[in-house]
């Protein structure tokens, strides 16, 4: 397990490598601004997919990051 610090530097790192400095620091301004709930949002984003569908997702999204690293 890595330390608090670690990820959030590792998070602010691959939110700016995908969406751009500006962007990213955007994203982290409206989740400060924002209630959010990340748990809810997580179980609800992908309810209406079925298994296969939702493996067909991530198979996809893997296939378009052959790079990222586990």
């Amino acid at each position: 397990m890595i330390t608090d610090t670690e990820l959030r530097l590792q998070g602010i790192s691959v939110l700016a490598q995908t969406l751009g400095a500006v962007e990213a620091e955007r994203f982290v301004a409206l989740i400060q601004r924002e209630p959010f709930d990340y748990t809810k949002w997580r179980q609800d984003k992908w309810n209406d997919l079925s298994i296969e569908a939702l493996s067909s997702k991530a198979m996809i999204t893997r296939k378009q990051n052959p790079n990222h690293e586990q």
